[in-house]
Formats: C-alpha cells, structure tokens, sequence
C-alpha cells in the first residue's frame, strides 16, 4: 500500500557542477590578466581569463569548439565552446596596427577544433621589432553570464595543451 508513495516520477538532477578546461595555446610563462600591460585586457572590460608570454610563434586552441571570429587583421581568433563560452585569444597588444603582416592565419570561421589544434603562426621578433608587446591575453568574453568559479591550476612555465584554468559554469 504505501510502496507507490515512496516513489519518485521525476529524474534525478546531476548536481555536480560543469566544468569547462581552458589549456595554454602557447609554450611561455603564464601571468595573470590583471598584469598585462594593457588597461583593457588587466582591468577586464574584454573579459577574464589569462595571457601568455609566448616563447615561439605558434597558437594552437585552449578549448574544443568552433572557430566563430578571425579578426581581418589576423591578430585575433574567437572561438566558442558548446557550453556557450566565448573564448578571444588576442596575440600581443597593439596588433591590430600591423595589419595582419607577420601572422598566417591556418583554420577559418566556421572550422571545428581540438585542444592543441594549429590556429596560428606569427613572427615575435617582426611584432618585436615594430614596438609591440607580444604578451597574448586568452579570455573568457561571456565570463559573467557564464562562469560561477575559475579555478587556476597552473601559474608558471607552460607548454601548449598544459591545463591553465577550470571553468565551474552557473
């Protein structure tokens, strides 16, 4: 008799949190967003995440997803995860003044990529030698809607594919 009213109907809800990787798309030294020699990228407007200092010039993609925006300048990639987030990685600062020259763009808009899949080549020394930092912000545009928690877990030399931030989504 009282067997029926013990019973759920309803499912039962995961209540782990989601989490989303975010891994180094370049071999350099990790710093925090809050000290990239940009007000821009180190007081947050664009979003938050992590840069690097890259110590070659070759990106390869921090998350799987789709390829969503490359800037016409070359100098900056947008990708997006299925989870939803909005992924910018902006190779140096000031880049946009090069117009493109020193970067060759390998994937387009609209490509499906991989964790460690070849985005980008781009020439340090020519973006060094026409006044530009090569620090390289990777961030998280659609952090605030998106992610309750990041959780850093590497803050020092990396390789590409190491594992530089956890993403607990809301």
């Amino acid at each position: 008799m009282f067997k029926n009213l013990f019973k759920s109907k309803s499912k039962v809800v995961d209540t782990k949190p989601k989490i989303v990787e975010i891994f180094s798309p370049l071999n350099g030294e990790i710093i925090n967003i809050t000290e990239v020699p940009d007000p821009v990228f180190a007081q947050k407007m664009v979003g938050d995440g992590f840069a690097v200092i890259p110590k070659n010039g070759k990106l390869f993609s921090p998350v799987k997803g789709r390829v969503v925006q490359i800037f016409p300048t070359r100098h900056a990639i947008g990708i997006e995860t299925a989870e939803g987030l909005e992924i910018l990685i902006h190779v140096g600062l000031e880049t946009v003044e090069l117009n493109g020259e020193g970067f060759q763009v390998i994937v387009k808009a609209g490509d499906f990529v991989e964790v460690g899949d070849h985005l980008l080549n781009f020439d340090i020394n020519f973006i060094e030698e026409n006044n530009k930092e090569i620090v390289t912000p990777v961030v998280v545009t659609n952090y605030e809607d998106k992610i309750q928690k990041f959780s850093k877990v590497c803050d020092s030399e990396v390789i590409c594919k190491d594992l530089v931030l956890r993403c607990e989504l809301i």
